[in-house]
C-alpha cells in the first residue's frame, strides 16, 4: 500500500512540473514576441517609458531627412497619418529601402532610446503604393 501511494505522488509531481515547464515556454516566448503597433499618435500618448518594444507605422516628413554618408542609414521624423503636428524623431541603420522617399508610408520597429527623443529603429519597411492600386475595370 505505502508502494502505491509513493508512485501516485511521483505522477503528480511529474505532471506538475511538466506543465509548469510549457507554461512557462508559453509565457516567454509570447511575452519576447510581442510587440505593440501603433500610430504615432497613440505612441505619444503611451509615453516613452512603454516603448521598450513597438512597430510604429506613419509617413515620412519632407523635413529633415538625413542620410548616411555609408549610404546604411537615416534620420528622419515620422509623421501621424492622420495628424500631422505628431511626429517621432527616428533613427534607422541599416539599408534604405528605394522606395523611401517623402510622404511614403512606412513601418518602423525598434525601442525609444534612453534619452526619450528618438526611436533607434531596427528595421525599416516601406509601403510601395503602385502596388496596392486598384486595376482599372
Amino acid at each position: 500500500m505505502g508502494k502505491k501511494n509513493n508512485q501516485k505522488w511521483i505522477y503528480i509531481v511529474a505532471f506538475v512540473l511538466v506543465f509548469s515547464g510549457i507554461g512557462y515556454l508559453v509565457w516567454s516566448g509570447l511575452s519576447q514576441n510581442s510587440v505593440y503597433f501603433l500610430k504615432v499618435s497613440e505612441a505619444l500618448a503611451m509615453g516613452t517609458e512603454n516603448l521598450s518594444q513597438a512597430r510604429l507605422f506613419g509617413k515620412v516628413s519632407a523635413k529633415e531627412i538625413i542620410r548616411e554618408e555609408s549610404g546604411l542609414g537615416v534620420t528622419f521624423n515620422l509623421v501621424d497619418k492622420d495628424d500631422q503636428s505628431k511626429f517621432i524623431k527616428v533613427k534607422y541603420s541599416g539599408a534604405v529601402p528605394d522606395t523611401f522617399k517623402p510622404g511614403v508610408e512606412v513601418i518602423v520597429e525598434g525601442k525609444i532610446a534612453s534619452d526619450g527623443q528618438l526611436f533607434l529603429a531596427k528595421t525599416l519597411m516601406t509601403k510601395c503604393p503602385s502596388k496596392y492600386k486598384k486595376k482599372a475595370p
